[in-house]
């Protein structure tokens, strides 16, 4: 294909703004699939993506479209718009000249909405901006055309109006496509270059790379090498995505495809690197990704001792799929051995977490969430602590810094006053705001990640009945009281209930948390004492009654001190065995503490 005739490009948008929907209809209008094969969300593959309604992973397709006699290939990204998934949208908008900007013409401009035009403007990519459901009875496109402008800078006389569930104005879009879109920039006589930008592991043809081609081209037969993992490898197949996997003879300059080389190893492989050719080498590699940092960290441990190497290997083949997704081994004195992993939010957590159970058949156990601290020591080091039991003793402590997060928040006017009380009973300090029109508004926040990142976006959703959305960037660390809060049952600590508060929310924590594990530990034979202590400092308790047998039962009339002997007999042996015995805590007990910490 001529390069002058190919489109690279993905879609942008908020959450449910009909970013899939509308990949189904160019999909449909290029006969990409045939009606038998057609689904909606067709680009959805995972059963998760399905089941939630939500993008998960980006997903690349290649279409082709005639006109005016010519034949064009576009190279569509589909990308998620959770904010979880920001990652994947960086990664797309690098293989890609061109965005759709998608938003509903209901609901307007919102959080995710600014936060990945100005992602695509930061690219310098050309940005077609594209308003969709324009068939729904609520439908305000001149409002959100306004929106658009004052917002984004987008001219009035450049936004389509598309509706994806009906088709209509899906023409005149593929023509803004072909006549705005720039059409790659490449030597294809130079050396091969190709940036890595996603790949996925087979059972029996080994780790399958998604690569763009910017210099050069790519055959079946070529020896590539990797530039950043100095690994090289021998081409078995070529192919693009049309839009199951379809075998090519060659990967031309500007396209989109993948490429199968027996990789055995999925440590071989790293999200970013430049393949080039073996014997022909390219001297400068492309621009790699800025590796994200993980935001939130838990513990997982397999529910069985056994599970520990099959949960290894199915971290490490999502961590291939997932480069935003980090893990490393870690042991707990209460849980064994396991894995300290690192998420972009409580979202990805929880998608994570869903996909090695459904995928690796483990089952799992997960350790309260907590975000990354840093902790400056008297002797002046500074300590970086994504685990509660990272925390030096409190003497040792000079300076106890969490993460502090940007909050934008698209609200309807008449919640500024809630919404300001929520953001100010979390912490949050006031930075300005923006309005959108007469009656939407954004409402800008400087928040500590720890009190933003668990249940802030739900009470959101709940003080604006629906209407709120929010977006959050990471702003840097801030001084604040903090304290390592630890829980101890039976006298022992138990490790992974430990977590790191804010000193003013530490006696309701830790109160609530008692109550919640006396509920939740069953009775024993011998008393079971629950506390939560700051240090030496125990600031709440609760008692777990013993099984009592009645040992008086026999002894009708006769002597009470016949009673008395039994009865301290039997407390006797309640102290020996309190002093020996071991508190189970079952696995129900850690996860409603789980949901207690959110």
């Amino acid at each position: 294909m001529n390069i002058e005739h190919i489109r690279n490009f993905c879609i942008i948008a908020h959450i449910d703004h009909g970013k899939s929907t509308l990949a189904d209809r160019l999909l449909e209008r290029t006969q990409a699939i045939s009606p038998r094969e057609f689904r909606q969300q067709v680009l959805d593959d995972m059963d998760l993506e399905r089941e939630r309604g939500i993008t998960i992973k980006a997903s690349a397709v290649t279409l082709t479209y005639r006109k005016e006699g010519k034949d064009y290939m576009l190279n569509l990204i589909d990308t998620p718009g959770h904010v979880d998934f920001s990652y994947e949208v960086c990664r797309s908008l690098t293989a890609c000249e061109g965005a759709l900007l998608l938003v509903d013409a209901a609901q307007g401009v919102e959080a995710q909405t600014v936060a990945n035009a100005y992602l695509a403007m930061g690219q310098n990519l050309t940005i077609i901006p594209v308003i969709n459901k324009i068939d729904l009875q609520q439908a305000r496109p001149q409002e959100v055309i306004q929106e658009m402008e004052h917002t984004l800078g987008m001219l009035p006389e450049n936004v389509l109006l598309v509706s994806a569930k009906t088709g209509l104005g899906i023409e005149g879009l593929f023509q803004a496509i072909v006549d705005n879109i720039p059409h790659p920039k490449g030597d294809p006589q130079a050396p091969l270059r190709a940036l890595i930008f996603d790949s996925i592991y087979d059972e029996y043809r080994g780790v399958i790379v998604y690569l763009r081609v910017f210099d050069g081209s790519l055959r079946p037969g070529d020896k590539i090498y990797m530039m950043k993992k100095k690994a090289s490898f021998e081409v078995t197949e070529v192919g693009m995505f049309r839009p199951r996997m379809s075998p090519t003879s060659i990967l031309n300059t500007g396209e989109v495809g993948y490429l199968v080389a027996s990789i055995k190893s999925i440590h071989d492989v790293e999200i970013g690197d430049t393949v080039t050719l073996l014997q022909e080498k390219a001297v400068v590699p492309l621009p790699s990704y800025k590796r994200p940092l993980p935001m939130v960290y838990c513990g997982l441990y397999p529910a069985n001792d056994t599970d520990l190497e099959p949960l290894r290997a199915a971290l490490e083949k999502l961590s291939l799929n997932d480069s935003s997704f980090t893990f490393e081994p870690e042991r707990s004195p209460a849980l064994g051995f396991g894995f300290r992993c690192g998420f972009l939010g409580l979202l990805h957590m929880e998608i994570v977490q869903e996909r090695l159970e459904r995928e690796s058949n483990v089952s799992l156990i997960q350790t309260a969430p907590s975000v990354t601290y840093e902790v400056t020591t008297r002797g002046g080091s500074v300590l970086s602590i994504d685990n509660p039991d990272k925390v030096p003793p409190s003497g040792e402590i000079e300076e106890f810094r969490e993460p502090m997060v940007g909050v934008k928040m698209v609200i309807p006017v008449e919640y500024i006053g809630a919404v300001m009380q929520l953001a100010e009973e979390r912490r949050g300090k006031y930075k300005a705001t923006e309005y959108l029109s007469e009656k939407r508004v954004i409402l800008g926040y400087e928040l500590p990640l720890a009190e933003m990142i668990f249940d802030f976006h739900d009470k959101l959703k709940s003080v604006t009945r629906g209407y709120g959305t929010l977006d959050y960037s990471f702003q840097g660390y801030q001084p604040a009281e903090l304290v390592k809060l630890d829980i101890l049952v039976g006298g022992k600590r138990v490790d992974a209930l430990s977590s790191i508060v804010h000193k003013d929310h530490a006696n309701s924590k830790a109160r609530r948390l008692a109550k919640k594990l006396r509920e939740e530990i069953p009775r024993h034979l011998f008393e079971v004492v629950i506390q939560a202590a700051i240090g030496s400092r125990v600031i709440a308790r609760e008692t777990i009654r013993p099984l009592r047998k009645n040992v008086t039962a026999k002894c009708y009339g006769g002597d009470i001190t016949r009673k008395r002997k039994l009865l301290e007999k039997q407390k006797e042996g309640k102290k020996r065995l309190k002093s020996v015995g071991r508190v189970e805590i079952p696995q129900e007990a850690f996860l409603s503490v789980l949901a207690t910490y959110e």
